[in-house]
């Protein structure tokens, strides 16, 4: 389904022409259905592996290797080629909802457009397919929202809508950028299970980026561990936390927040370890 092979992203500083490596040759594939979650600190290259594959890789960047999805390679791709891989075979769930969305445009004209648009559906045939997938996501009060304005919902619920967008487009593979950092404990909880059932139901392939294991673990079948642009290893969730093969898994696994007895000293790594 997704074949990445020996991806290396070089960016150049455009002031000193100055080049920069900030992802090392990983390679990974994905069999169609299964869920990769990406996780590491901030800075380790996991978001910038996404756009990678979406072909939005900052601008003056070099890209090497081979991103192949669904038999496309990505990085050759023409435009139009790319345009429609975008609209028929990849999703983008991004960290912040609000930034999904036009501000100034209701929900409606978000999920109509992108359907007439890409599936060149009838308006009336679109929003009737908007509406249920808003009440697939979990959304019965679907004419209100369908109505509402992005600052008229609160986080967890236009990060349902965002997913049902996602969803509209019939992808082959789900991308997630911290989809659930903006959200409290318990909505992060309900958008997870959500998103997971959706995946499964659909077949989606999807990758997660998250830094928090334990939210990998519970929606991924194997995980990649990331430092400094680098994936130091994958393995099952089980895999990673019984057998870490890194002393970096090790520590990032110690650094999971949990109750500590009084006195108990929090695990920490120094700065620029």
């Amino acid at each position: 389904m997704l074949k990445i092979n020996g991806l290396v992203l070089t960016v150049t500083d455009p002031a000193t022409r100055a080049e920069t490596e900030i992802l090392h040759g990983n390679s990974f594939e994905l069999a169609q259905g299964e869920a990769l979650g990406l996780v590491g600190e901030s800075g380790s290259g996991k978001s910038m592996t996404l756009k990678c594959i979406l072909g939005i890789e900052p601008s003056g960047a070099r890209v090497e290797g081979g991103i192949e999805l669904a038999g496309a390679d990505l990085p050759t791709a023409s435009g139009e080629d790319l345009r429609r891989i975008r609209a028929n075979e990849l999703a983008l769930l991004a960290q912040n909802p609000h930034g999904a969305l036009n501000p100034v445009l209701p929900v409606e004209r978000y999920l109509i457009e992108g359907m007439s648009d890409a599936r060149s559906m009838s308006k009336s045939a679109a929003r009737a397919r908007a509406i249920e997938l808003l009440r697939e996501v979990g959304i019965t009060d679907t004419e209100r929202v369908m109505r509402s304005y992005p600052h008229q919902l609160s986080g967890g619920m236009l990060q349902r809508v965002v997913i049902a967008g996602a969803l509209s487009g019939e992808p082959k593979l789900l991308l997630a950028d911290e989809p659930t950092t903006a959200l409290d404990v318990t909505t992060q909880a309900e958008v997870v299970a959500i998103l997971d059932e959706k995946r499964r139901e659909h077949g989606l392939t999807m990758i997660f980026v998250t830094h928090d294991l334990d939210l990998a673990a519970a929606v991924c079948d194997r995980l990649a561990v990331m430092k400094n642009g680098e994936i130091l290893e994958i393995g099952t969730p089980d895999e990673i936390r019984d057998n870490p093969k890194t002393e970096y898994t090790r520590e990032l696994m110690a650094a999971r927040p949990m109750l500590y007895p009084a006195g108990h000293p929090v695990p920490t790594q120094e700065a620029g370890a």
